[in-house]
């Protein structure tokens, strides 16, 4: 099964940490031999600013995400 990850990149995810936290995501990704059962994809703004930074993992929304939450998001 592949695993969908959705980043936020609208300017204000963007701003938020978004930036940071793409990079972790690929990096978790590297570090763990993922590259072939996960796929990335940027979306954009969906006017839920507020919540930001965003990533959506197969459909889970996970919201005010920061660099630290990047491990355990991707463990599931």
């Amino acid at each position: 099964m592949t695993t969908e990850i959705k980043v936020c990149m609208g300017s204000a995810c963007f701003a938020k940490g978004n930036q940071e936290n793409l990079e972790a995501i690929k990096q978790y990704i590297e570090d763990n031999n993922l590259e072939a059962v996960v796929t990335i994809a940027g979306t954009l703004c969906e006017s839920k600013c507020d919540i930001g930074p965003r990533i959506i993992v197969n459909g889970k929304e996970y919201t005010n995400v920061t660099v630290n939450m990047i491990p355990d998001i991707m463990k599931g």
